[in-house]
């Protein structure tokens, strides 16, 4: 059975998503949920569906092994980040090469960055007066967005639409599609 700790900083649909795909899956399970944010809502979300959450601080994940120690114990198949906002340390991208993904909520390398992630990214696809957009699912690396691309989804924006539009039409492509991506990756 494969091991899946998904990282997220806010409301935790994604992992919702990812932790409720995966329960009758023997293929893989989502073993832990981590965050950095103590008051996410990620939180309460695994509590219901009783999967493993901790919070922790910039300190444990960056300069630190605190954080890294726990994904060695955990020994994850697979690392996802699911609306995780901060940029990941490379001393745990070394000890888990190409086993940590993203999922970015436009198709890259558009929009990506240090900044650019949720409504941000959406108030920016309008403003550009895109035509489409999506999502993209990457390996991550020690630069913002810039990690090899897995795969994309997309849809199209209409010139009536506002950035909380798109923001609907982007988690609609995230559900649908991060947990197949993900189990397709776990199957390889």
């Amino acid at each position: 059975m494969k091991r899946v700790v998904i990282f997220a900083s806010g409301s935790g649909s994604n992992a919702e998503n990812l932790i409720r795909f995966f329960q009758n899956s023997d293929n893989a399970s989502v073993i832990q949920v981590l965050t950095n944010n103590p008051r996410a809502k990620v939180l309460d979300r695994c509590k219901k569906l009783k999967v493993s959450a901790l919070s922790f601080n910039k300190i444990a994940f960056t300069e630190t092994e605190t954080v890294l120690n726990i994904l060695k114990s955990a020994n994850p198949d697979l690392i996802v980040l699911a609306g995780f906002l901060w940029k990941f340390p490379e001393h745990i991208l070394k000890h888990f090469p190409n086993k940590v993904i993203n999922v970015h909520p436009a198709l890259l390398p558009k929009f990506g960055g240090k900044g650019m992630y949720g409504i941000h990214v959406h108030n920016a696809v309008v403003n550009q007066k895109e035509t489409e957009t999506g999502i993209t699912i990457h390996y991550v690396n020690e630069h913002y967005d810039e990690g090899a691309i897995i795969f994309q989804a997309k849809c199209e924006v209409k010139a009536s639409d506002s950035a909380e539009d798109v923001a609907a039409k982007i988690h609609k492509l995230e559900m649908e599609h991060f947990p197949e991506v993900v189990d397709g990756l776990l199957k390889e």
